[in-house]
């Protein structure tokens, strides 16, 4: 035979061969039924790690045009499934944690909030210790911290001049952090070792940087700041702890109640779990109170309309209750929530909310496309584009606290889910309450108190933070008045 046509044949057994391999292949092993999500466009391994790293929103905002409210992107090894909107997000917040998991993703958090709490132990102990947050917010707790809340806003502004400009940024921040050291952290605290756990905390802040999410124990000097801080921090609660059960002194604060909290079978809490719980708190509510309080107030300050509406606000209620601010009136303070409300929304602090996949499930879009996530992908979902995504909200981009008016009500028309910004499900914040009352309690002083005029412009969002905040210096000319309910 020819040679080439001996190739010739040789080849052409070679391709039937694999054809009848495939046909017999197709009819005894089935195909598999995944409908896995569309993925991301980039170059093999570093492609969507790149696009990722260069900004999530960004990528967020390029890619739901084009492949809907659920698709993949490839973080080099791992696949990280988005699910944007209330109507694939569900499963997401509803999820027992056997399905989705929050330990594996934030195990980053360890370093700082220390050994042996939140995300360092297992699912049921973190269970008893939120427990010990819930206890240590309820109602009766709120109002006497709502006191504490006035009080540190009366005395701070006192300070301020008849007129003046100051950059309500840094104001905002620092009250806060006193605040915050009252309620949470203890009287001794606040008036004795304040500017040291200030500081403390600042380093712990700092050590939480973007390359601590993949490195969180990579030997640099902010890591090591941070573990440095921690350690004279847990020497400091030490000694506060020490003196308050030998001395049996007890405080209307978040320290007292985890001072008393108990688990289950009777365990005390030790003295470095009620560390690592205080510094949880501080860090779950400082950055929230304090970004979402100059937002409101950069927002309010530019749209007259809506700053109208809260000052009437307060007027109303001195009418009903002349100068007392506690909790039950701060309650009543519905057009200033909203409008909290409404920055919050516009600008959550948690730009992305991360669970790891234990088992497989599946969603169903809008448009009646179905996908299944597959076991071992992270799931995310980012309340920064969820919460203005435009078939839920109208005119997204823009500032409406009217939208959650009762007679809009947006965020509920659409189901559960439509607003995150403090999550939900079973892993919401659980110091929403609390963040409220702060906010409304420092800005219910100054707009009774105080003309504001923003001189600045109007701030950016710092994307390259952590907790996304704002950016730069929030300029403002005061003058102080007193208002009227007449």
């Amino acid at each position: 035979m020819d040679p080439e046509n001996k190739f010739l044949n040789m080849a052409l057994l070679f391709v039937a061969t694999i054809v009848v391999a495939k046909l017999v292949s197709a009819l005894i092993v089935p195909r598999s039924k995944k409908r896995l999500p569309p993925v991301v466009n980039a170059w093999p391994l570093i492609g969507g790690l790149l696009r990722f790293i260069k900004g999530p929103i960004v990528m967020l905002r390029e890619e739901y045009p084009k492949l809907g409210s659920v698709f993949t992107v490839k973080l080099a090894t791992k696949n990280v499934t988005f699910l944007i909107g209330p109507e694939v997000s569900a499963h997401f917040f509803k999820a027992p944690e056997t399905d989705l998991s929050q330990q594996e993703v934030y195990q980053f958090n360890v370093p700082t909030f220390g050994p042996g709490v939140v995300f360092d132990v297992d699912y049921s102990i973190r269970q008893e210790q939120f427990r010990f947050f819930t206890e240590a917010l309820r109602v009766n707790k709120l109002k006497g911290y709502v006191d504490q809340m006035v009080s540190e806003a009366e005395e701070y502004f006192s300070k301020w001049g008849e007129s003046g400009t100051v950059d309500l940024k840094y104001e905002l921040e620092h009250l806060i952090i006193l605040t915050a050291s009252r309620c949470l952290l203890g009287q001794e605290v606040r008036n004795q070792l304040f500017d040291d756990v200030s500081a403390l905390f600042h380093d712990l802040d700092n050590g939480m940087l973007p390359i601590s999410v993949i490195f969180p124990y990579l030997p640099i000097p902010p890591h090591r700041r941070r573990d440095q801080a921690r350690k004279k921090l847990t020497q400091i609660f030490s000694t506060i702890i020490n003196s308050r059960k030998s001395t049996g002194k007890s405080e209307n604060d978040m320290l007292q109640c985890f001072i008393d909290s108990k688990y289950k079978d009777g365990r005390p809490t030790s003295e470095s779990e009620v560390t690592g719980l205080l510094i949880a708190a501080l860090f779950a509510g400082q950055h929230t109170s304090s970004i979402t309080s100059t937002w409101t107030g950069a927002y309010l300050l530019t749209n007259k309309k809506y700053l109208s509406g809260v000052v009437e606000e307060q007027k109303t209620i001195m009418e009903k209750h002349g100068n007392k601010v506690d909790h039950d009136v701060l309650s009543e303070m519905d057009v200033l929530h909203r409008s909290i409300k409404e920055a919050l929304r516009l600008h959550p602090p948690l730009i992305m909310l991360l669970r790891s996949s234990h088992s497989d499930f599946s969603v169903t879009t809008r448009d009646g496309k179905e996908y299944d996530i597959p076991k071992g992908h992270i799931v995310a979902t980012s309340p920064a584009f969820a919460n203005r995504l435009p078939h839920i909200y109208t005119k997204p981009d823009e500032y409406d606290p009217d939208r959650f008016a009762p007679e809009r009500d947006e965020d509920k028309a659409s189901g559960a889910f439509s607003y995150i910004s403090f999550g939900g499900g079973r892993h919401g914040c659980l110091g929403e309450p609390f963040a409220y009352l702060q906010i409304k309690a420092i800005w219910s002083h100054l707009l009774r108190n105080f003309e504001f005029e923003l001189i600045s412009p109007f701030p950016e969002v710092d994307w390259n933070a952590m907790v996304v905040g704002v950016k730069d210096k929030v300029m403002v000319k005061y003058k102080r008045r007193q208002l009227s309910s007449n």
